[in-house]
């Protein structure tokens, strides 16, 4: 299978716009599609022609469609209300209609994974309909997401025998938490089109990831998406964003791009990272754009403290005992309510101090606030804050008063007069 083409269908502009809190405007469309266009993706669904404005403007003479249908006998015989032949007959027209007009078609087999336990005779007859009427690829659908690993892995090889895995693709929803790995599933029984979204918007719970499904189709199962190592080191920033355009907060702990997806807390792990990356790293974070980040925290050691520093670019010799002497530090406040895993400025000031690097830029002598309650001319109560300061700065000394809106503002003022 290693080296096989895969093919990515990117639904993010139809099926994330399903997403609770998702509205995208036109130039959201057209910013998220030049996008994943520069990295490679085969197929950007823009979303339903006719369903609304947005939709409409966005498209523009498409060389291919995807049409949907129902592939469960439920759904014919209660939804649409009639016979199984006629279903299938609406199936073969429809994509020989869009083959004529010289697009190319492909077909959503709908709730395929429920049709086909319910039916498999009937479930199967739709697939093999759209295929003889000239689908380019014929998609299962895992609908309600509610179909497990094992069971895709089962059913796309039933349905193998019927249309070849080069014109299968598979498209899962997230409902089980399984829509990665029931994507990966069926491609390794013969589909050869995934379908996605970015970060794995959708409805309800959520679509295919095609952030996480593109590295593991690559990196860990060898195949060609068509997405080079150039555009595998996009992907952090693709999945960013799309998050900035929706305002969404990015998911920290997103596989291979979230912000801690390579950050390492623990003493020990810092240490054997430091050694040996792959120890800790199931890839290098710079293959997918990504970084390793080590957390200060008190759970830290020396490690940690000493390859934060060394990012920062503060060289410091590993046995200065004023490393030790952080790192407890850090430990004390910690059990105090600090926290300096997320505080990046707060640490590295933290530690030039403690190492004696911190500039006295100014010093402050003395300083004096008062607050004044009083009536004026009028009968109306007033409030005043006075502060003075005496600081020294530069081998000068400075003098300052000041009225503010409060003590503190008033304090602030002085000191920065």
């Amino acid at each position: 299978m290693a080296g096989d083409r895969v093919y990515l269908f990117h639904t993010t502009l139809r099926d994330g716009g399903q997403t609770r809190g998702v509205d995208y405007t036109v130039a959201d469309k057209q910013a998220i599609a030049r996008a994943l266009d520069e990295i490679g993706v085969d197929y950007i669904e823009g979303g339903w022609p006719g369903a609304n404005p947005t939709d409409d403007l966005f498209f523009a003479a498409p060389p291919a469609t995807c049409l949907v249908g129902k592939t469960w006998d439920f759904h014919v015989d209660v939804a649409l209300e009639i016979d199984h032949d006629e279903n299938l007959a609406m199936i073969a027209d429809s994509i020989a209609a869009a083959a004529a007009k010289g697009l190319e078609p492909m077909f959503d087999c709908e709730h395929f994974f429920d049709g086909y336990k319910a039916n498999p005779g009937f479930a199967l007859a739709c697939a093999k309909a759209a295929a003889e009427a000239g689908a380019r690829w014929v998609v299962l659908c895992d609908t309600n997401g509610g179909t497990l690993p094992h069971e895709v892995s089962e059913i796309v090889t039933a349905v193998t025998a019927v249309v070849p895995g080069a014109r299968l693709g598979v498209h899962c929803h997230n409902d089980t938490e399984n829509a990665v790995a029931n994507s990966l599933a069926a491609v390794r029984a013969g589909c050869r089109q995934v379908q996605g979204t970015i970060n794995g918007l959708g409805e309800r719970c959520g679509n295919a990831n095609l952030i996480s499904l593109i590295p593991s189709l690559t990196l860990k199962m060898g195949l060609n998406t068509g997405i080079d190592a150039d555009g595998l080191t996009a992907l952090t920033r693709l999945s960013r964003l799309l998050d900035q355009r929706l305002d969404r907060v990015p998911n920290s702990h997103a596989a291979y791009v979230g912000a801690a997806a390579f950050a390492h807390k623990g003493g020990l792990h810092v240490s054997a990272v430091q050694k040996d990356p792959r120890t800790y790293e199931h890839i290098p974070p710079e293959a997918v754009g990504n970084r390793r980040y080590i957390v200060v925290s008190d759970q830290a050691g020396n490690s940690n403290i000493l390859a934060r520093l060394a990012e920062l670019g503060i060289d410091v010799d590993k046995n200065d005992p004023q490393v030790g002497r952080l790192v407890e530090e850090i430990k004390t406040l910690e059990a105090h309510g600090y926290a300096f895993d997320e505080a990046e400025a707060s640490f590295e000031l933290m530690a030039r101090g403690f190492l004696g690097q911190v500039p006295a830029f100014f010093e402050i002598e003395r300083f004096r606030v008062m607050d004044e309650r009083r009536f004026n001319a009028r009968g109306q109560v007033v409030v005043e804050s006075e502060a003075t300061a005496l600081v020294r700065i530069g081998g000068q000394r400075r003098h300052e008063v000041t009225v503010g809106n409060g003590p503190v503002n008033a304090l602030d003022t002085a000191l920065r007069k």
